[in-house]
């Protein structure tokens, strides 16, 4: 026998033996030598969509949009596809999760009246919407749009387009095709839908998300305004749902710009009533985050409130409500994320609950099944907004006489959220713990963490103290998008409550870009504008790529409640305005159209209690 010929052989067999004999952590030593591998408790940013309307929305499709469900996930997960008006488009990068959140009242109602729905026509009154909506009159299209709109949202409309049955099988189509698309790890759908309350038109939306698959969100159909337009009894009906399915759900208030001051009340508008701590409570249970940036407007701030804030006045929409009912300086203060995260504080310290105990995210709202939240590729909020040479001066909507016009849209935003991987129940988790950011479109990635004592929490996280004490450590980091413009700064944003009971608020620069230097009232420098608007350009040559900080509240006072969150800015840069007019050779001679923007990001709020 060859002994040569079957070294080769013992020598496998005997590593083979070895190898059966090693420790049981041997293997696991191995799998965490390379430090790029993940564990299953890392968490990173995933980027997302909360709020989007295809053709199963009642609005959208009589406005036009053609795009459905399937368009509108193939388009986020990266691919190109034909907008409503045969443009072709497609995202910078997909994004990592998408909910299609179509009004859940007359769910693709709209939809079957213009395609004929052999079963709806069989009513006179349908088979003469149909008619109508299928004419060339483009005048006769819009008025029987609105006509139709109307019947269905004030319970006019003839019965059959209520049937509980059509409502059934919506949804379950819906949920057949969330299914299909969902692929954890690569891209998720979140399974979703908006709740569309507008008492007397002021706007109380909320869109609502599934943690589950089909299986348990097909137990119980979406709740509309036709059961109750009292956010208190969406509430109950999460609960419900919860009860029934063994599933969990989450509201996300829409942001509160045409809310004409209810968003966020102070006394009940169901009951006229100061908020009690079972309203409090329940609601921090059900909304644990907000959208505090969209097409319609950016909802951190306003001029009137923070007077001392250079960069409140970013995309504000001073407008009414959808009847036309103008806006006061009196509703202002209960319609924005800063104003409602000071006023819970004070609730909390009369009922014992804050009701105003949110995170923040961005979304777009928009109603053309296209997830577009960057300024060079903005296709606006319905689909006659898509991108021409006159949407700037079109009109976006006409209420009562109160007009507004297509540059009044705002390009935002998007959702950031720390999640350990990329599956609905990841993502639910972190918007539960609150781990969540705003963009106004780029996708910066930001941490916010703070430490004080034993206690470390990240953004969304609350801290205990003691009267006597030390402020906390907050720690930010901030990289800009790696396709996008560099960063200006990074400010913290405080606000506390008083022993008086009284309430304020301060921003803070903590970190910067260049050599500039604070002024003694804290103010910071430009840090300058290299936009050529007329080219639609920029330059990254001022700016930082990163910016991080440690830094201590030196007002601190143990004693007073309060709440911080990161606000980043990145340096200007063309706003969708600008990149229209390069692109259709448009002059846009009006000197209300900003042409320049600040885009940027909001933090979740860290709260601390005494």
């Amino acid at each position: 026998m060859n002994t040569n010929a079957i070294k080769p052989i013992l020598h496998i067999l005997m590593l083979y033996f070895i190898f059966l004999l090693l420790p049981a952590h041997a293997g696991n030593e191995v799998q965490e030598y390379s430090p790029y591998a993940a564990s299953e408790k890392q968490k990173r940013v995933l980027w997302g969509e909360t709020h989007l309307h295809t053709t199963l929305s009642l609005d959208a499709r009589a406005f036009g949009v053609e795009l459905d469900q399937e368009t509108a996930y193939r388009f986020a997960r990266g691919e190109q596809v034909t907008s409503t008006h045969g443009l072709p488009v497609k995202l910078s990068r997909p994004l990592d999760f998408l909910v299609v959140s179509d009004h859940s009242d007359a769910m693709g109602t709209m939809a079957e009246i213009i395609r004929g729905n052999k079963e709806f026509i069989a009513d006179p009154i349908v088979a003469d919407w149909f008619k109508r909506l299928n004419d060339l009159d483009a005048e006769d299209i819009l008025n029987t749009r609105m006509e139709v709109m109307r019947a269905l949202t004030n319970g006019s409309a003839p019965d059959l387009l209520f049937d509980t049955g059509f409502f059934k099988t919506t949804w379950q189509n819906y949920l057949q095709k969330a299914e299909e698309f969902n692929e954890p790890g690569r891209f998720t759908t979140i399974i979703g839908y908006e709740w569309t309350s507008s008492p007397e038109g002021s706007n109380l939306h909320r869109n609502v998300l599934y943690r589950d698959g089909a299986d348990k969100a097909s137990t119980t159909l979406p709740f509309t305004t036709f059961d109750s337009d009292n956010p208190e009894d969406l509430w109950r009906a999460l609960e419900d749902y919860e009860r029934k399915s063994g599933g969990q759900v989450l509201a996300i208030a829409h942001n509160g710009n045409i809310s004409n001051g209810i968003m966020f009340p102070e006394i009940n508008p169901a009951t006229g009533e100061p908020l009690t701590r079972e309203y409090a409570e329940t609601r921090a249970r059900w909304e644990p985050i907000y959208e505090v940036t969209q097409i319609k407007g950016d909802g951190e701030t306003h001029p009137l409130l923070s007077p001392t804030d250079e960069f409140a006045d970013y995309e504000t929409w001073a407008r009414g409500n959808f009847e036309g009912v103008p806006k006061t300086d009196a509703m202002i203060p209960y319609e924005y994320a800063r104003a409602a995260l000071t006023r819970g504080l004070k609730i909390d310290s009369s009922v014992g609950a804050n009701p105003y105990q949110f995170g923040m995210i961005g979304a777009t709202d928009s109603h053309t099944g296209l997830a577009t939240g960057d300024e060079d590729n903005f296709f606006g909020k319905m689909s006659y907004m898509e991108p021409s040479a006159s949407r700037w001066d079109g009109v976006l909507g006409d209420t009562g006489g109160q007009k507004t016009f297509g540059w009044q849209m705002a390009a935002s935003g998007y959702a950031g959220v720390w999640a350990t991987e990329n599956t609905r129940e990841a993502i639910f988790d972190a918007m539960m713990r609150r781990e969540t950011y705003a963009t106004t479109g780029p996708r910066m990635t930001v941490k916010f963490d703070a430490h004080y004592g034993k206690q470390s929490v990240p953004m969304g996280g609350e801290l205990k103290g003691k009267r006597k004490s030390e402020s906390p450590i907050f720690m930010v980091s901030a990289w800009k998008d790696p396709m996008g413009a560099n960063l200006d700064r990074v400010q913290i944003i405080k606000g506390w409550l008083q022993a008086d009971g009284s309430t304020s608020e301060k921003i803070f620069n903590v970190a910067w870009s260049g050599d500039r230097h604070l002024d003694r009232s804290g103010k910071l420098p430009s840090v300058g504008n290299t936009v050529d608007v007329s080219t639609a350009t920029y330059k990254n040559s001022i700016g930082a790529v990163n910016l991080e900080v440690e830094w201590q509240d030196p007002d601190f006072d143990g004693g007073q409640s309060a709440y911080y969150y990161a606000r980043v800015l990145e340096i200007p840069t063309p706003r969708w305005t600008a990149y229209d007019a390069v692109r259709f050779n448009e002059k846009i001679d009006n000197d209300e159209v900003p042409m320049i923007t600040r885009e940027r990001a909001y933090t979740s709020p860290i709260w601390y209690q005494p």
